[in-house]
């Protein structure tokens, strides 16, 4: 049976439903040298390309498209190129690159995006010490079939994904998605964060330190997440899931869930946002 699970860094290298224990959310960050290219075949999936550090070139349907440029995802807002279902793709890194890799099952094709830094807002959410930067490149609203993306950015010290929420059941005020949390520190080395899963009604609890490269994938429970003092942290979500309208729709934990009504009073972590629209170096071109 599926149940949340951190894998850490150098243990796994592809996130996929059988390894998870799930249906549709797939996950692999891609290393490449100088010169190295990967393909894709056409499948049933669709996915999303977004670079961690470094420039790629996609050839999709015959247009090239050339992304990315931060050094690293904590000196830019982050470049994501969607692809549907039977779609090849060929990805070419002229310098080197690290790249994030999602995919989910799809019923339905849609269009070749590129979503850059110019489309996503620089948003800060939250209050006090709870205050953290979120992007969505693939957000509800997209034009895709069930994967969704989001980047968030928390300040050393701070809480993120608060009040806990889950993503377990399908009905008003509450969409069933599978998620992955994958984390990096701005101090790779010595930098770290906690993340929490609990169920009550499953009586769970997982309570795990975590480090830069790992990642948790999350079935199901309440999760929330706390990057150490003095350490900056960056996760990717992926979710896709079964709901028949494209939603981010979460239960949050009734018993932490008021302490949000706190943050107007407390206001915004000075701190936030920390993370700049474009890095200093960047390349994109535009779709026809």
């Amino acid at each position: 049976m599926a149940q949340p699970r951190i894998f850490k860094a150098g243990e796994w290298d592809t996130i996929t439903p059988e390894l998870a224990g799930w249906t549709y959310v797939s996950f692999s960050v891609k290393q490449f040298a100088a010169g190295e290219t990967i393909v894709i075949a056409a499948d049933d999936q669709e996915r999303s390309f977004t670079p961690l550090s470094g420039i790629v070139t996609a050839i999709v349907d015959g247009e090239e498209i050339v992304f990315g440029g931060r050094a690293s995802v904590f000196d830019g807002l982050g470049y994501t190129l969607y692809v549907p279902r039977d779609t090849e793709v060929t990805i070419t890194s002229a310098d080197g690159a690290e790249v994030a890799i999602a995919s989910a099952l799809a019923t339905t094709k849609h269009a070749v995006r590129l979503v850059t830094p110019d489309d996503l807002g620089v948003e800060a959410r939250g209050g006090g010490n709870a205050t953290r930067q979120v992007a969505t490149p693939i957000p509800p609203g997209f034009p895709a079939d069930r994967l969704l993306v989001v980047e968030v950015w928390t300040p050393g010290g701070n809480w993120s994904s608060f009040p806990p929420h889950k993503h377990e059941h399908d009905h008003d005020g509450e969409a069933e998605l599978e998620e992955t949390y994958y984390y990096r520190l701005r101090d790779p080395e010595k930098g770290w964060a906690v993340q929490r899963a609990y169920s009550p009604e499953r009586d769970f609890d997982l309570v795990e330190t975590v480090r830069d490269g790992d990642i948790c994938v999350l079935p199901w429970s309440y999760h929330t997440t706390v990057a150490a003092h003095g350490h900056d942290l960056y996760y990717l979500n992926v979710l896709a899931g079964p709901a028949p309208e494209r939603t981010l729709q979460a239960f949050q934990d009734p018993a932490l869930a008021p302490l949000q009504n706190e943050w107007p009073e407390l206001g915004l972590d000075a701190r936030v946002p920390f993370i700049p629209r474009y890095p200093e170096t960047s390349a994109a071109s535009e779709l026809d």
